[in-house]
């Protein structure tokens, strides 16, 4: 498997994770909700590679810029 390397800065590494962890919030309530076998399925394989990114990139961003890097919130400090 060939390796993608990219170089982000913190503003752009804090949209990223804010953008998986909304696809992951999303998937994750289509498999809970969802009656239909075959999407669960779909959805479920897609989910599982997601969290396979997220997980990692989360951990590391924490431990590089501190753990506001995950507060998406939008509300005035």
């Amino acid at each position: 498997m060939s390796k993608f390397e990219l170089s982000l800065v913190e503003s752009e590494v804090k949209i990223m994770l804010e953008a998986l962890c909304e696809l992951e919030s999303r998937m994750s309530k289509i498999c809970e909700s969802s009656d239909d076998e075959d999407e669960i399925a779909d959805i479920g394989n897609d989910l599982i590679e997601v969290r396979l990114l997220l997980d990692p990139l989360k951990e590391r961003a924490i431990e590089k810029y501190g753990e506001n890097i995950v507060n998406f919130s939008r509300e005035a400090l």
